[in-house]
């Protein structure tokens, strides 16, 4: 065992050694994996980004309440007599300006883009008193909150970064009415800082809803008291609605686009995969037939045939594992943390999101540098042990 394991040691080394006289295709087959991990980290960390602009990063004591049977705010219709009963249903937290829910109205509306003055699609939503102390992650980071009875709003970070006219100070004018904007706000990443908030009666009346609402946003007195609350709310029989908590409902709005980017992400990944798989197949064909006299020699010397094909694939292997981290550090720093913006298609509106690059991330995309790697380095690995040794000896 020890004379086989130096044998596997000696022929690696010996190959490696040869690399900078095969300097142009081994650099053609490591850049090549390089941009398979490089695209591969890039159109997933948009994937992972979205999803972390989805999801509340807080404790599971806040729920969101639907109608029944509707998949997102669009399609939910709430009363005011519906708000009333939610909110004296048993869980929900009390303060002592009473129950902490929201009441809670969604509209779209057409801001220009900063980057491109075209219009996009943005949320607007109207929102109770209580709409900050039920969320708990929202923070006023300029200005300060509308008050309530006016016609004033406050923007999410990712929205006031991304659209024109939204800085404190501004008048801006959606639907009938002319809006201050008086705050800015943060939501812990979350995807409330791509929405503009103001007070749901005002809005009601600027939109001609009435006194209709779409959702409730109800803090609960523990993570535990959701089992609870939803019963109370699902067994009543005056109310048709779905309690789900926020995590779960926001994880459900960012499902579909999440899975399709990642698809499409591992479908782009497996095409330049192919391509780079090729580059090496070629690169180490290329190194065998360069290195033939001398892999003849070895085995004339009585190195055995294992030994060269671990070293052909060690030598494939090396070359992937550079373009793998490289093509991962220039993801990283290419990617991670650049603020985009997509459209949520479960309500047809802009969502601001910075691209996530994880550690998980990181390594499964080198794990496929590694996969490339070491199936280019088969074929010709076998090759290399297959060559008969006397041909090869009088090969100049």
């Amino acid at each position: 065992m020890f004379n086989w394991l130096t044998q596997v040691a000696n022929v690696t080394l010996f190959g490696l050694r040869t690399i900078p006289e095969r300097k142009g295709a081994a650099i053609t087959a490591a850049v090549g994996i390089a941009g398979v991990v490089a695209v591969f980290v890039g159109v997933l960390s948009i994937a992972e980004g979205f999803r972390a602009a989805m999801t509340v990063k807080g404790s599971d004591d806040v729920a969101i309440i639907l109608r029944k049977g509707a998949d997102n705010e669009m399609t939910s219709i709430l009363t005011r007599e519906d708000v009333r009963v939610i909110s004296d249903a048993p869980g929900v937290a009390r303060s002592n300006d009473g129950p902490l829910t929201s009441g809670e109205l969604f509209v779209i509306i057409n801001l220009p883009k900063r980057s491109t003055r075209t219009d996009a699609n943005v949320p607007f939503r109207g929102v109770g008193a209580a709409a900050l102390a039920v969320r708990g992650d929202i923070k006023i980071i300029e200005g300060r909150k509308f008050e309530p009875g006016r016609s004033e709003v406050i923007v999410g970070t990712g929205a006031a970064r991304s659209f024109e006219g939204l800085d404190v100070g501004n008048k801006i004018r959606l639907g009938q009415n002319v809006w201050d904007v008086v705050g800015i706000f943060s939501g812990g990443g979350g995807a409330a800082e791509s929405e503009l908030w103001t007070d749901a009666a005002i809005l009601q009346a600027a939109y001609k809803r009435g006194e209709s609402f779409q959702s409730v946003c109800a803090r609960l007195t523990s993570p535990e008291a959701f089992g609870q609350f939803k019963d109370s709310l699902t067994s009543n029989p005056q109310l048709k609605v779905k309690p789900l908590r926020q995590r779960e409902f926001l994880a459900e709005q960012s499902n579909m686009l999440t899975s399709f980017i990642r698809t499409i992400g591992f479908l782009i990944a497996v095409l330049m995969g192919l391509g780079a798989l090729f580059g090496a197949l070629n690169t180490m064909y290329s190194a065998i037939a360069a290195r033939t006299r001398e892999i003849a020699t070895l085995r004339a010397l009585g190195f055995g045939a294992s030994p060269v094909v671990l070293s052909v694939m060690l030598e494939s292997l090396a070359l992937a594992l550079i373009g793998g981290i490289v093509g991962a550090a220039a993801a990283y720093f290419a990617f991670d943390g650049f603020k985009a913006a997509t459209i949520n298609w479960q309500t047809f509106s802009q969502i601001a999101f910075a691209f996530t690059v994880t550690p998980q991330l990181l390594v499964v995309a080198i794990i496929w540098a590694v996969c490339i790697g070491l199936l280019g380095g088969l074929f010709p690995a076998i090759r290399a042990a297959r060559l008969p040794i006397a041909a090869a000896l009088r090969e100049t």
